[in-house]
C-alpha cells in the first residue's frame, strides 16, 4: 500500500542540484505507487518561529498565519517526511529552517507524530562530505526527538553548478531512497 510523503525542500534554485534529486525521488516514490507533496520553502512565505508556545490554539499550526499552515495537515498526515536542501553556509538554508522550526508546534499543540519515517536528500559544492554535518546531524537529532526513523540519506558533495549532479550518482540515490518507505 502506497504511503503519503511530504517532501520538503530549501533551495532557492528551481533547476539545481537538490532539485534534480528531488525529481529523481519523486518519480521513484510516485511509480512505487506513493503520494508525493512538495513544498517548497524557498518559494513560500513562512516566518521564523516567534516561541509564543500558542500553537493550534487558533485551529491552526502556527498563530502566526504564513504558509507553514498550508503544509501542516499534510505533515501530520504524512507517513513519511523527506527535508532536501543544499548546504549553505554549512548549515540548511533559512527558508527550509523556518518551515522546520514551525514543526515545533506539533510537539507545543501535543500532536502524536511519532512513527514517522525521514529521508535527507543533500549536496554541497564542498568535496568534504564533512560539510554536510551541519544538515545531516540536526536531521538526525530532530529524528530522535520527534520519535521517527531515519530511512536514509542521501548526501552529494562536489557539485555547485546546476546541472553538475548529473556526473554524480545522485539522482539514482535519491531515486533508490523512495524504496525505503
Amino acid at each position: 500500500m502506497g504511503k503519503k510523503i511530504v517532501v520538503v525542500t530549501g533551495s532557492p534554485r528551481k533547476n539545481g542540484n537538490s532539485s534534480a534529486m528531488v525529481e529523481a525521488f519523486t518519480a521513484a516514490a510516485e511509480k512505487l505507487g506513493h503520494e508525493v507533496v512538495r513544498f517548497d520553502a524557498a518559494f513560500s512565505n513562512v516566518g521564523g518561529c516567534h516561541a509564543c508556545e500558542t500553537c493550534f490554539k487558533s485551529g491552526k499550526a502556527c498563530t502566526y498565519d504564513d504558509d507553514f499552515n498550508t503544509i501542516a495537515p499534510a505533515l501530520l498526515e504524512a507517513d513519511g517526511i523527506v527535508f532536501a536542501a543544499p548546504v549553505y553556509w554549512y548549515s540548511f538554508p533559512g527558508q527550509i529552517k523556518n518551515t522546520i522550526d514551525k514543526m515545533y508546534s506539533f510537539c507545543i499543540g501535543g500532536k502524536d507524530i511519532a512513527g514517522k519515517k525521514l529521508g535527507l536528500i543533500t549536496c554541497c559544492e564542498e568535496d568534504d562530505p564533512a560539510v554536510m554535518d551541519g544538515i545531516r546531524v540536526p536531521t538526525e537529532r530532530i529524528a530522535a526527538l520527534l520519535k521517527w526513523d531515519v530511512v536514509g540519506e542521501v548526501c552529494v558533495p562536489g557539485v555547485l553548478e546546476a546541472g553538475a549532479i548529473e556526473d554524480t550518482d545522485g539522482c539514482a540515490r535519491a531515486a533508490k531512497l523512495a524504496e525505503a518507505f
